[in-house]
């Protein structure tokens, strides 16, 4: 794939994108072989109220089980499902052993999820032959080495090689070059374009734009009126214009926001019973705020009801913070002024969001009590270091040694997909 102008003569990129096979419920077959060609899924505890679909293997998708489904739900569409508990720990030793045959062709790799990354191989070409030959080697290591299968779409952006491993799966390498795009990418729903969200896609039917080539063919005054910059940006993916860059397998993206969230094993019915879930989140916040040296100059709540609808709040803080105790403080005020208790509460998540380095000088108001604050600050240290040193039930606060209605299985936190770096 190339280009020219003049004399100059210019390649295009080679993008891959990898997307490992139904992920989780593939490695549990590769753990449980008697699982092998069987409709399982993966899906959180009935019991404590995370029982939804995680993962399903083909079988179970040919049924019609689908992610994010009610277990009950999956297990009347298909009786013979076999449902297994998620572990997480294996999950992360694969994915990062599938990186590893990654990493024999190139450093340019840029996760994107647990189970999919992006590769730049153009250097490595002269090397290893053509993308789409890499691709094909690439794909045969992970199904001989680890059993697990690879649909890779094979570009010259990010965005198209995104869609091609979405093409075709299981276990298949799609290319979509600069001469066939429209060919195989304009027919498409433009739900399918990258960050095109559901309530993106809505108005853009309402527009009258159905496909990427309908896309493409806007007046970008047009999209820019009613989605603004995000509506530029799809138009530019739309039409193979992205140029973002496939970061190094070492970088580590900025932090924009660091939340937890449960869903509790029965209904929050009281105020003082949503103040121990926030208060229990804030604890895990507040430590991840200290390891990423950062304080949060806001916090969102987020509160979904005994029906599944979800609200959403979010407020300014008075002064940035890592202090589980101010930033669950704040999430109750946020709560108390927003939510009616037209229903019980079935799960709670608290954001830290607008977050600052550490040691950015913030003006403080007359009525702040600041050595109350440095005093806090002390005491919350001190607590994280124990709490570091000798477990999370080494030193708790006293209100939560009763019944917080919180389920007790260790959950294990995923780096989820972030804005693309150009």
């Amino acid at each position: 794939m190339v280009f020219g102008e003049g004399n100059t003569v210019m390649k295009d990129r080679a993008i891959l994108h990898s997307d490992l096979n139904c992920f989780f419920a593939s490695v549990e077959t590769v753990l449980n072989p008697e699982y092998r060609g069987k409709a399982i899924a993966v899906c959180g505890s009935t019991e404590e109220r995370h029982g939804i679909v995680l993962a399903k293997s083909e079988k179970a998708k040919r049924a019609g089980v689908k992610t994010g489904m009610v277990n009950r739900d999956a297990l009347a569409l298909c009786p013979e499902l076999i449902i297994v508990p998620p572990q997480y720990e294996y999950y992360l030793k694969f994915s990062n052993l599938v990186r590893e045959i990654y990493y024999r062709y190139t450093d340019l790799i840029e996760p994107f999820g647990m189970d999919e990354c992006w590769l730049d191989v153009t250097g490595s070409i002269s090397l290893f032959g053509s993308a789409e030959q890499i691709a094909e080697e690439i794909r045969a290591a992970v199904k001989r080495e680890l059993g697990l299968t690879v649909s890779i779409g094979v570009s010259f952006n990010k965005v198209f090689a995104k869609l091609g491993s979405d093409m075709k799966k299981p276990d298949a390498v799609t290319v979509i070059t600069r001469e066939n795009f429209r060919d195989k990418v304009w027919p498409l729903p433009v739900g399918e374009l990258l960050y095109a969200g559901r309530s993106t896609v809505a108005k853009l039917n309402r527009m009258g734009v159905f496909t990427i080539g309908e896309l493409a063919a806007i007046s970008p005054e047009i999209i820019k009126s009613s989605l603004g910059k995000n509506g530029l940006s799809l138009i530019s993916f739309a039409r193979g214009e992205d140029s973002s860059r496939v970061m190094k397998c070492d970088f580590v993206s900025p932090v924009k926001s660091i939340g937890h969230g449960i869903t509790c094993v029965s209904e929050l019915k009281s105020e003082q019973e949503v103040w121990k879930v926030f208060l229990s989140l804030a604890q895990d916040i507040g430590h991840k705020l200290r390891l990423h040296a950062v304080r949060a100059a806001g916090i969102q709540i987020t509160v979904k009801g005994e029906d599944l609808t979800y609200r959403q709040y979010q407020c300014p803080l008075h002064f940035p913070t890592q202090s589980p105790s101010a930033i669950a403080r704040a999430a109750l005020r946020l709560f108390r002024s927003n939510y009616t208790w037209a229903q019980t509460v079935r799960s709670l998540t608290v954001r830290a969001i607008n977050l600052v380095p550490y040691n950015t000088a913030c003006q403080l108001d007359v009525f702040t009590d600041s050595a109350k604050i440095i005093r806090q600050e002390k005491l919350d240290d001190t607590v994280d270091s124990i709490r570091m040193r000798f477990g999370k039930s080494a030193i708790t606060a006293a209100v939560l040694l009763g019944d917080l209605k919180i389920p007790g299985e260790t959950r294990v936190n995923t780096v989820m997909p972030k804005l693309m770096y150009r």
